[in-house]
């Protein structure tokens, strides 16, 4: 197997085996990463003296057709060779021959990893927000033009007080900011350059990391060469901790879905092609999106814990289970990719049940407002609450179903104009346009 450590001495197969794992399949998701750590580590060598304007020309060219190949799928880890930057460098010189073997000058690929991995995680945060703020849209769409539905509303799953798809589909809107508010932590502690760190120790090179810090459009730098490795790991379990915030705003809906859809509730219905059937009762139409979500959901909540676990004690300095991270994080980004997608697909086609609140066992729900009114005509409120409480014991209670509700965040005012600028002002904070300006630079 061809790699960038190896001198004379081969590694007994069944160790590699081991120890190499599931990094192939994995690093080919980073080689588009791996390229643009490339372009700007080669540009700074040539700005310091280590590399010739001639050999930079080269070696700039060659990566951006690599890049190429990438970005067109063309690219793939060929058999034999360790992991993406050994195949880089590996198509680099046999491209354009000594210029290619120069690239690798003031760089471990333990800070090639951590560059790659950084890269990554800001690109995989950005299509998380986006895919957020698409699902937050809708719901703040069907928020709008349900606000006047009204729906039980529940505590301990005993009918309580009055609500409305309004208010419901609008809950879960106002989550996403939240959950967006622990993404961008986790992006700003990403969005920092850790090139230049080598093993974890610097270089006796006079390298110029605020130069690639600009290049590849980072906010700041990692500037402590040894925290800058000592921040595998904890990067992982940061981001972790925000797509379990989002999964389990997901879960939760999930979860309301699934019991809003039986027949016991009916409050909402979905197409028949959307759910799916049983092989013995003809009757059935079962929400199998909301519950694969669910589950799903659930099992993210985990990855902060998965990543806890596979960093807890370790010492300062490169160990070789920080690889197994990858394992955790890249499919866990795919996940959750794949049910923010589908709840706002689901989303689309959802339709809810008007004059729920007709059915006579939803009468109860109207106990307070009818406490409430008792109350501004003068009743002092622990008479009127007695009072209401004896009606309802002696079968008596017959309310009025006005509901009126006119507070910040009550029925009659979701704030949903309030909810949707603390969105548009957090999604902004992101600044997702320098970045991608950053790297459109280098690949152009």
């Amino acid at each position: 197997m061809s790699k960038l450590w190896q001198k004379t001495t081969n590694v007994d197969q069944l160790v590699e085996q081991f120890t190499v794992g599931r990094d192939r399949e994995f690093d080919e998701q980073m080689a588009a990463f791996d390229v643009l750590g490339s372009l700007a580590h080669t540009q700074m060598l040539q700005s310091i003296g280590l590399m010739s304007t001639d050999d930079l020309e080269l070696v700039q060219a060659e990566l951006k057709k690599i890049y190429q190949e990438i970005q067109a799928g063309d690219f793939k880890i060929e058999e034999g060779v360790e992991d993406v930057h050994s195949q880089i460098e590996l198509l680099l010189t046999r491209r354009i021959g000594e210029a290619g073997k120069k690239t690798h000058s003031g760089r471990s690929r333990n800070d090639q990893v951590l560059v790659d991995l950084k890269l990554f995680f800001r690109h995989e945060l950005q299509v998380v927000v986006e895919e957020v703020k698409q699902l937050f849209d809708q719901l703040i769409q069907l928020s709008d033009r349900y606000k006047d539905v009204l729906l039980p509303g529940y505590t301990h799953l005993q009918v309580a007080m009055p609500s409305s798809f309004g208010l419901w589909f609008g809950a879960y809107a106002e989550s996403l900011v939240d959950d967006l508010e622990l993404v961008l932590a986790a992006y700003k502690i990403t969005n920092k350059n850790p090139l230049g760190s080598a093993a974890g120790y610097g270089s006796s090179f006079p390298l110029n990391r605020t130069l690639t810090t600009q290049l590849l459009g980072f906010e700041s730098l990692n500037y402590n060469v040894v925290y800058a490795q000592m921040g595998r790991g904890k990067t992982e379990r940061i981001i972790a901790q925000a797509l379990s915030s989002v999964a389990a705003t997901l879960g939760r809906m999930a979860m309301d879905q699934t019991l809003y859809l039986s027949q016991n509730f009916s409050f909402v219905s979905y197409p028949d092609s959307l759910t799916t059937g049983s092989s013995i009762m003809p009757h059935k139409k079962n929400p199998d999106v909301w519950e694969i979500m669910r589950g799903k959901c659930n099992r993210l909540q985990a990855l902060p814990t998965d990543v806890a676990m596979m960093t807890t004690n370790l010492p300062s300095g490169y160990h070789r289970e920080m690889q197994l991270l990858k394992e955790l994080l890249f499919p866990a980004f795919a996940e959750l990719k794949s049910c923010l997608h589908m709840a706002n697909f689901m989303l689309q086609n959802v339709e809810v049940k008007a004059n729920i609140l007709e059915d006579p066992k939803y009468a109860y729900l109207f106990s307070v407002e009818v406490v409430n009114n008792m109350v501004l005509n003068g009743t002092p409120f622990r008479d009127a609450y007695k009072q209401v409480g004896m009606d309802i014991e002696q079968g008596n209670f017959n309310p009025d179903k006005t509901v009126n509700h006119t507070h910040e965040g009550s029925i009659g005012n979701l704030q949903n104009e309030q909810i949707g600028a603390a969105m548009s002002k957090l999604v902004d904070s992101f600044n997702f346009s320098k970045t991608a300006q950053a790297v459109q630079q280098l690949v152009s």
